[in-house]
């Protein structure tokens, strides 16, 4: 006999819900969904495009009839709020980058879960697309990305939190143990315009690049050492190279949400919540109390 379906909440319908989560989580038999946003038309045009019946314009409503877990994929505003009141509820939680757009905040939310021993877990999909794993597995000494924008600038808090702390959370992954921190870049007005953030320690280092007037929408990463030099363009082509060639492989027949780690990702959530596993936030808390020393520091 099949496990009953999971009950999952996705909370907030925007852009990140549409295109990175609901052709994995709307696909899969396992689940049955229920859509929480005080958009009318957003939730009656969804509920029918993914035959989706439980609909509620409230969080409350929707915990009445019972979760079993819930993404969070609301403005980042609204973050802290619908996190602390699923996770007093006790329900396990998966919330799109950031927790909060602040460290304190952020280690609010964090020690509440492992006080009440709830999983929160926060998404960052490159710590699961496939290319990025694989360049980790290399275990290489030196890393650098760069993930730019054409503009406009965005203020530095903004900018840093709900963007850049990708970059962020990525050279932790791939550098561990590099925890000597240096933060360099340059505001205008209170606008970010570019920002360097390097890591060094435990025979490593890594460098985070953003250009917020680069006049290119781009995200490069190349790790390096030992004779061999990988680099990945926007998450699907790679690039090895040696000696004497280069290699490029890329990802056509993979699905989006394969090669940008959403599918990995939620499959680590679901499974964890399934099995009755707790996820701890507390690597990722680091990553958002990085991202406030850059601000900081940017902001002096």
């Amino acid at each position: 006999m099949s496990p009953a379906p999971l009950r999952i909440a996705m909370i907030g319908l925007g852009d990140i819900a549409r295109k990175a989560y609901l052709p994995v989580l709307g696909s899969r038999p396992d689940l049955e969904l229920t859509f929480v946003t005080r958009n009318a038309q957003a939730l009656a045009e969804l509920g029918a495009a993914w035959r989706v019946k439980r609909l509620h314009a409230e969080l409350d409503t929707a915990l009445a009839q019972g979760l079993d877990g819930a993404f969070v994929h609301a403005a980042t505003e609204a973050h802290p709020a619908i996190v602390r009141r699923l996770l007093e509820a006790g329900v396990p939680v998966l919330v799109d980058k950031p927790i909060a757009d602040n460290a304190a905040e952020s280690e609010a939310l964090v020690d509440l879960a492992e006080t009440r021993g709830v999983s929160l877990m926060v998404g960052f999909n490159r710590r699961h697309a496939p290319t990025y794993r694989e360049a980790a597995a290399l275990n290489l000494p030196l890393t650098v990305m760069q993930k730019n924008r054409p503009g406009p600038l965005d203020e530095v808090r903004r900018a840093v939190f709900d963007d850049y702390i990708h970059v962020v959370d990525t050279i932790r992954f791939l550098a561990p143990g590099a925890d000597q921190v240096a933060v360099r870049g340059r505001a205008v007005g209170g606008r970010l315009e570019h920002v360097v953030l390097s890591l060094s320690g435990a025979g490593r280092d890594a460098l985070g690049i953003m250009n917020r007037a680069s006049g290119a929408s781009e995200e490069v990463l190349e790790v390096s050492g030992g004779g061999l030099k990988r680099k990945i363009i926007d998450m699907d082509q790679l690039i090895d190279q040696g000696a004497a060639e280069a290699l490029i492989r890329r990802g056509n027949w993979t699905s989006v949400g394969r090669q940008r780690g959403f599918e990995a990702m939620c499959d680590v959530f679901l499974d964890a919540v399934r099995d009755g596993r707790r996820l701890s936030a507390l690597d990722a808390l680091e990553t958002h109390r990085l991202c406030e020393t850059v601000v900081r520091t940017l902001s002096a």
